[in-house]
């Protein structure tokens, strides 16, 4: 039997969560480390606000991804279900 079943759906939930939660952690790492620079121009201040800039961009698409993940479980019961 081909396609995602629904029996994967707890690890493909799991994936999700630990995506989020080193999103997460990830974030405040880059936060802290930004609050202890002092040099706002220097090239360290910049790649620190840039990471977070792009944790905060990932982070935005998480409702999306987890939808299509949600969707694509969904699909692949259909199929499998009508394809018997």
């Amino acid at each position: 039997m081909k396609g995602i079943t629904l029996g994967q759906f707890g690890s493909l939930a799991l994936a999700f969560v630990v995506a989020a939660i080193v999103i997460s952690l990830g974030a405040e790492i880059l936060g802290q480390v930004r609050s202890t620079q002092t040099n706002t121009t220097s090239y360290e201040y910049n790649v620190t606000t840039e990471g977070l800039e792009g944790a905060e961009t990932f982070g935005n698409w998480l409702p999306t991804i987890a939808v299509v993940v949600a969707a694509a479980v969904v699909i692949g019961v259909i199929v499998n279900y009508f394809r018997g």
